[in-house]
């Protein structure tokens, strides 16, 4: 459970929301609930972790590549 509580008794309400805003996101909360919106078969879940895995391998060349000049 996230909770915010104000700095000082002046903060106005949307900087209140906007921190809660902010905290939400970078829990993770927000995503975690949409992946668990619909079910999904484990041979789905397996095949998606693959390719994320692929895609990080890709990404990582990638940059790689370009810090070394070759593009």
């Amino acid at each position: 459970m996230i909770q915010v509580s104000r700095k000082d008794s002046k903060e106005s309400l949307e900087n209140l929301l906007r921190r809660f805003n902010r905290k939400v996101q970078q829990s993770g909360l927000l995503s975690v609930a949409k992946q668990h919106q619909y079910f999904e078969k484990p041979i789905s879940k397996r095949d998606r972790r693959e390719k994320a895995i692929i895609r990080r391998e890709r990404k990582a060349l990638k940059v790689k590549k370009i810090k070394l000049g070759q593009r």
